[in-house]
């Protein structure tokens, strides 16, 4: 395996793509998740170890370890340990060579360019050269995967991508603050208006027919306005709620680059 350690904040299914391919690709890599993830596409997300103890994403085991020093035994059975550590603490003790930010929060929750020789920001709230060496984009179209070594990713639009000829109509919102309570699965084929969860004793309907790709965990929390579910309209595209999409990988391909030329050094980030 490489010596090159790896630490992936952020275990959802834009993250998991680049966890996948670093980890195929022979890095160590640890991921660092919150007590409760709000992952919406969760069959594709190895933050789903929180609650279930590991999860498997195209045949790759992600387990929940309790300590960072449970990493090496299981990166010795071919396993990627996660972490329940929101302030990164895991950082201190690894002392990783790469420290990636892939939460995804449209604003930087606490990474720092001291945190490793080498640290990567995907999607707009960071600033290359300030919060970290580099930066990813995010967003769909001619840039997306693209490392940007000075400024910063594109803002976000709020605007979910076209699949199938839909848009935002594919996705569903909170319409309610409460516990969600789900009454449709993940890769559930729904007609648009069929009840798929309830919050409290507000209905949450499906906005358009198609394969429910993604809902939020049952039990959630959920504030008004939350994204909670995805829908893809496309009927033969089942299959797709339960890998990795095209998004993550391109991102993930620009995440490898970066690693890839700093060991080369092709390229090394001005301190």
């Amino acid at each position: 395996m490489n010596q090159t350690t790896v630490i992936v904040r952020g275990g959802g299914d834009l993250a998991t793509g680049t966890i996948y391919r670093l980890f195929r690709c022979g890095y160590p890599v640890l991921v660092l998740e919150t007590a409760d993830p709000s992952a919406i596409r969760r069959e594709a997300a190895f933050c789903e170890a929180v609650h279930l103890g590991e999860k498997t994403v195209e045949g790759l085991v992600c387990e929940r370890i309790r300590d960072a020093k449970d990493c090496s035994g299981v990166w010795k059975r071919g396993r990627i340990p996660l972490l329940v550590d929101e302030e990164a603490r895991a950082v201190e003790t690894l002392k990783p060579q790469v420290v990636v930010d892939a939460i995804l929060a449209k604003k930087n929750l606490g990474t720092r360019r001291d945190m490793a020789p080498l640290t990567v920001g995907l999607g707009p709230g960071f600033a290359a050269g300030r919060d970290v060496d580099c930066v990813i984009e995010t967003m769909r179209g001619h840039r997306l995967g693209r490392i940007i070594l000075e400024g910063e990713a594109l803002p976000n639009t709020g605007v979910p991508g076209i699949i199938g000829g839909y848009g935002k109509e594919r996705v569903i919102h909170a319409p309610a603050s409460g516990i969600i309570r789900n009454e449709a699965s993940i890769g559930d084929w729904v007609e648009q208006g069929r009840e798929i969860a309830r919050i409290g004793q507000t209905p949450v309907t499906a906005s358009i027919t198609g394969v429910l790709r993604g809902i939020i965990r049952d039990g959630y929390p959920v504030k008004k306005g939350l994204k909670i579910a995805d829908i893809d309209p496309r009927k033969g595209e089942r299959e797709n709620c339960f890998t990795i999409s095209d998004k993550a990988r391109c991102i993930a391909g620009g995440v490898l680059e970066a690693i890839v030329s700093w060991e080369n050094g092709t390229w090394r980030p001005q301190k």
